[in-house]
């Protein structure tokens, strides 16, 4: 499929073709049961019918060189099986008509063109179009005018007029379906609504003021009279004009609507209320009172797109994120009952979604029945004492719990739910139980669960409680642990991992503990526990009394010191939970992040911390669904919400006044609730399960523009298409790790780091990054704003069973800031503190830094920094330390690009080269080898630590632009000599050929470059060369601002073009290129750009020009 029109260089140049495009979604319109979505210049369908969810049904390219910014479906009855509905598409001056063909093999959808296949230039912008009688199509066109077009044959103008005094116009919408009863009401950039009849268009017939800012939306419901506008003030207002064209008058404002944090890019009406989208990324339902009815989050962008959908009440939202969203109508939102407990309750606790257990400040314990609505005494008030501590266990099938209850005697009493009176007591401490929580330990039976127990002085139990239907519980004393010291000295969350003989705990003071749990002495006990011999558990016969034996039999077993710790690691206000999943260990924490773990020997790793959700500051628990959603239970202010990783919104928001009073939460397949203390009283919000009211159509990489992208790699997974695996950094502050598959043209999130707190302009790779076997494997380096650097460790392995087919595993290396880099100095008062706004502009890792001959494990990496700089880091991955080694400001200012590269002569010497460029157009080159050995020196002297050194001067420097380079490369030819190409700011386009050499003999100061060759292209783009690559000494590619990608051969006369394709990314940032030897022997290069969108082209290795016959 073309990306756009080609040309130059003949019948042999070689055309780059889209193989893959992700671009904003800038419209949206359902077609029957099909919802189509306008992306780029393509149109991607979605099936709706089937009774499940909605699913990708097709995509086609339809219009030239605009993105669609309209879908318009014709009117018409719901047709059934195979029936045909007619869709306008239209964007900028072009116009095109497709046939969706509903219900076809596979239930799928089938997009065809009409009307001769190819899109239509007419001359103007087209801002609305509406299907008018007899098939035709009624269009507002640009400059003001109103048409009736026959799009059929060949196309032609039936009628057209102009519409006076129209102004600059930003959004139009059209009534009526003859030329008489034609109207148009247009936005206009000065905040009015006019509206024209086209019969009559040289006056208008009315004008709505109010509006302070352009008019960037209309809406007309043509049954109800009203009118809807969007404007760029944030507001929405919804307008009484009746019959679009009819009478005069200014017609009436009958709502006016704020609640938009930015601009509204999209408003519909459903029924008499309007529903907006805005670039805030959210989409409102607005009520008759002008108020917020409905709050639909998700997107990481500004919205562009909305569709309503009659039948159902769906809503469809697409934006600059390059996701479709599919929301469903909301059920009512329960609110939390007072249930009116006795006494005064201390704490709550939910043993499954329809029971509430409420423990007194007495000690004693009721529970809620909802079947009943009436709280039952359970234990009294002696039972659990004043400073009582709770905890249950469902058992599997649900209908049964085990509770522990202990108080500040150290003693426990462990009981079924169903059977209070037969419990088992024990004397656990000699001072007070300061934690109990229960935790599944894989390979025990279903009637056994394991509770542990913290007491004075650190120390924890670990007990196995089996139930036993009408009679007290067993218990198993299983192991003894000592907490490390600490002031809050308890333990909060813990798990048993699947790999047996381990237990992973977390603490009061946010550290998290790796235990053996499987230990020949713990295991041995269980011939003298509690449940044998002569300690037979009490309960059955004497009436739940405590057995003081306990105390003695514990002392048999070992007190086991923790294998591991990373202490402090939540912070001061302790961990909340761990969890086990998919091979790795999630914990949470008060600190509003969750951290992911793996286990290495008998250590805890951490592979990368989480925030997920901005406002979030308490994570409670992680849940993983059997859909491959990741749930996140938290607190956000004063309330506690269930936050979707999925859909990135809230399933439930539940106002309870924090999480620092007792609270409980519970989800099961038909029910969830949520359980809270709050004015002395037990409060329950109970909501029964249902779909999720909103489905990711298209997946969202980044919510602006994306600044930098590089190719990890091609994954093949048997029966798929070769999936290409790319990293993408934006101005969103993420970087993101995504499979791009040119079957489905469309692109998965595998992975999303969010370490940075400003923007991602820079990436690079280090290491091996092709197919090994287990996957592709590399360093990643990211830089942008606040002079930020982040070091990952990647690795991408085929996994069939996953929906992207592809699985990410990500590990935190390193990170480095400067503005902590100058904090750490013992002078830093005689010093000049960094700039907070340093960026980093661009990264390149120096290659060839280890060798047989002296091998080392430090890499280096080099960086432009935006203060003048050219700085060079030094990265240890096993210490996971990254120290800034180099630096220089030669250039005093700005520098945008850096280029590392070797050069080994003959006999294996090496020289390390860098290339750097700045705004002045200047490109310098320097020798790096005497600074990278001398780094590395220090380092291994100062154990990863030193005062950076200086590069000293370039060897040579070109003024190869008159204003800043905004893109470089390097490759070596094969014989010996380097192509130097760079593209600037002024569209120009220039190439050095250098030759390096030893002058003089001398050691490394000696090293020289000399300039062979130099050739200059002027205005080869029309606008900022932002990418170019040398593809062969003979061949290269360069990418403009002005979406134009151009081919050239360089030649003993210059540049000369190849061939143009037009690419649909605005904006574009960068482009990568590699190359890919097809079966046959055939070279086919790839490149990907990225700005606003994405898209991957392609294209065959032009054949060599034929060699200049010699002189007879």
């Amino acid at each position: 499929m073309s990306g756009g029109r080609s040309g130059g260089g003949g019948g042999g140049a070689a055309k780059m073709e889209s193989v893959a495009l992700v671009a904003p979604v800038t419209a949206l319109e359902f077609a029957g049961d099909v919802l189509l979505a306008g992306t780029g210049p393509e149109v991607a369908a979605f099936r709706l019918s089937g009774g499940g969810p909605a699913a990708a049904a097709g995509r086609r390219s339809v219009l030239r060189e605009a993105s669609v910014q309209g879908l318009r479906a014709e009117p018409g009855p719901a047709g059934g099986g195979g029936a045909v509905v007619r869709v306008a598409a239209f964007g900028g001056r072009w116009l095109a008509v497709l046939a969706v063909r509903r219900g076809g093999p596979g239930g799928g959808a089938r997009l065809a063109a009409c009307g001769g296949g190819a899109a239509r230039d007419l001359g103007a912008r087209v801002w609305e179009a509406r299907w008018a009688a007899g098939g035709r199509l009624a269009l507002a066109l640009g400059g003001g005018a109103v048409a009736l077009y026959e799009w059929r044959g060949g196309g032609r103008w039936l009628r057209r007029a102009s519409c006076g005094g129209a102004g600059a116009l930003r959004c139009a919408a059209l009534a009526g379906t003859g030329w008489a009863r034609l109207a148009l009401a247009a936005g206009t950039a000065a905040g009015a609504v006019v509206v024209w009849r086209a019969a009559a268009a040289a006056t208008p017939r009315r004008r709505l003021l109010g509006h302070r800012g352009a008019v960037l939306a209309l809406c007309y419901a043509a049954p109800r009279g009203l009118l809807a506008s969007a404007s760029e003030d944030r507001s929405v207002r919804l307008w009484a004009v009746g019959e679009l064209g009819g009478g005069g008058g200014e017609g009436s404002c009958l709502l006016v609507c704020y609640g938009h944090g930015a601009r509204v890019a999209a408003v519909a009406l459903r029924g008499p209320c309007p529903v907006s989208a805005g670039e805030d990324g959210a989409c409102l339902e607005w009520d008759g009172g002008g108020g917020v009815r409905r709050a639909r989050r998700g997107h990481r962008g500004a919205l562009r797109a909305l569709a309503l959908r009659p039948a159902g009440g769906c809503v469809a939202t697409g934006g600059d994120d390059g996701g479709v969203r599919l929301g469903r109508p909301r059920r009512a939102a329960p609110v939390a009952a007072a249930l009116g407990a006795p006494g005064r309750p201390r704490a709550v606790l939910l043993a499954g979604p329809r029971r509430v257990l409420a423990l007194g400040e007495t000690g004693g314990l009721t529970a809620y029945e909802a079947a009943a609505g009436r709280w039952m005494p359970v234990l009294p008030p002696a039972a659990g004492g004043p400073r009582g501590v709770l905890a249950a266990a469902t058992l599997p099938g649900g209908a049964e719990a085990l509770c522990a209850l202990a108080g500040g005697d150290g003693c426990l009493l462990l009981f079924a739910l169903g059977h209070p009176a037969a419990a088992t007591g024990l004397r656990l401490f000699e001072g007070a139980v300061r934690a109990l929580s229960w935790a599944p330990c894989p390979g025990l039976p279903p009637a056994t669960t394991a509770l542990l127990a913290s007491g004075p002085d650190g120390e924890m139990l670990w007990l196995d409680v089996t139930h036993r239907p009408g009679q007290a519980p067993s218990v198993l004393l299983m192991g003894r642990y000592l907490l490390p010291p600490c002031k809050q000295r308890w333990h909060t969350c813990a798990a048993f991992l699947p790999q047996g003989g381990l237990l992973v705990c977390g603490d009061r003071r946010g550290s998290l503990l790796l235990f053996p749990c499987s230990s020949s002495p713990g295991w041995a006990t269980e011939s003298t526990g509690i449940a044998g011999g002569g300690t037979h558990p009490v309960g059955e016969d004497s009436g739940g009394e405590s057995d003081p034996s306990c105390l003695s039999h514990k002392g048999a077993l070992p007190l086991e010191a923790p294998l591991s710790v990373l202490f402090g690691l939540h912070g001061k206000t302790g961990v909340t939970s761990v969890t086990c999943h998919g091979g790795y260990i999630y914990s949470t924490g008060r600190d509003g992040c969750y951290r992911q773990l793996r286990l290495q020997g008998q250590q805890l790793e951490v592979l990368r911390k989480h925030r997920p959700c901005k406002g979030l500051q308490w994570i409670e628990e992680l849940r993983f669904t059997p859909d491959g959603d990741l749930l996140v239970l938290g607190f956000h202010a004063d309330n506690f919400v269930v936050w979707s990783s999925r859909t990135g919104e809230n399933l439930h928001c539940v106002p309870c006044g924090g999480g620092h009073r007792s609270w409980s939460y519970c989800s099961s397949p038909s029910a969830e609730a949520f359980a809270f203390v709050k004015c002395g009283d037990v409060m329950l919000y109970h909501c029964e399960a249902a779909p999720c009211e909103q489905q990711v159509l298209l997946a969202s990489l980044h919510g602006r523009a994306m600044a930098c992208v590089r190719r990890l790699g091609a994954v093949e997974v048997p029966g798929h298409a070769a999936l290409n695996v790319f990293i993408t950094g934006s101005e969103d502050t993420t970087a993101c790790i995504l499979a791009l598959s040119e079957h489905s043209r469309a692109a998965v999130p595998l992975a999303r780091l969010s370490d940075h707190i400003s923007s991602v302009r820079a990436l690079a790779l280090a290491g091996p990054v092709g197919p090994g076997n287990e996957g592709l494997s590399a360093l990643l380096f990211s830089a942008g704003g606040r002079a930020q650097i982040e070091c990952y460790r990647l690795l991408c392995s085929r996994d069939p069973a996953s929906e992207s087919a592809v699985a990410c595993q990500v590990v935190h290396v390193a990170s480095h800031r400067l503005d902590e880099h100058w904090e750490r100095k013992k002078n830093r008062h005689k010093l000049v503190k960094m700039d907070p706004e340093t960026r980093y502009m661009s990264l390149s890792v120096v290659p060839g830094t280890s060798s047989e001959q002296l091998p080392t494990p430090w890499k280096f990496l080099a960086a432009a920094c935006s203060d003048g700089s050219v700085r060079v880091f030094g990265l240890l991955e096993a210490a996971r330390k990254l120290v800034l080694v180099a630096e220089s400001f030669h250039h005093q200012r700005c520098v945008l690009k850096v280029e590392a590269f070797l050069h080994t002569w003959a006999g294996g010497e090496r020289r390390h080269l860098l290339c750097s460029a700045a705004t002045d157009g200047s490109v310098a080159f320097w020798d790096i080898t005497s600074p990278i050995a001398d780094a590395t020196d220090a380092l291994h002297r100062a154990e990863g630590e030193m005062q950076p050194l200086a590069l000293g001067a370039p060897l040579l420097t070109i003024m190869a632009h008159s204003c800043g380079v905004n893109s470089l490369h390097i490759r070596e030819t094969p014989e010996g000599q380097y192509l130097v190409a760079s593209g600037s700011d002024d569209g120009s386009i220039h190439v050095c050929l250098l030759e390096v050499a030893l002058g003089g003999g001398e050691a490394v100061a000696g090293t020289c470059l000399r300039v062979l060759e130099r050739v200059a292209r002027p205005c080869a783009h029309a606008a900022h060369v932002t990418g170019i690559r040398v593809l062969q000494p003979d061949l290269l590619l360069s990418a403009s601002v002005d979406q134009r990608l151009t081919l050239w051969r360089r030649g003993p006369g210059g540049l000369d073009v190849l061939s143009t394709t037009f690419f649909h990314v605005p904006d574009l940032a960068e482009l990568d290129c590699w190359e890919v030897a097809e079966a046959g022997g055939e070279l086919r290069y790839y490149c990907v750009l990225c700005g606003q969108g994405l898209e991957m082209l392609h294209g065959v290795a032009p054949p060599k020009p034929p060699l200049p016959e010699a002189p007879q």
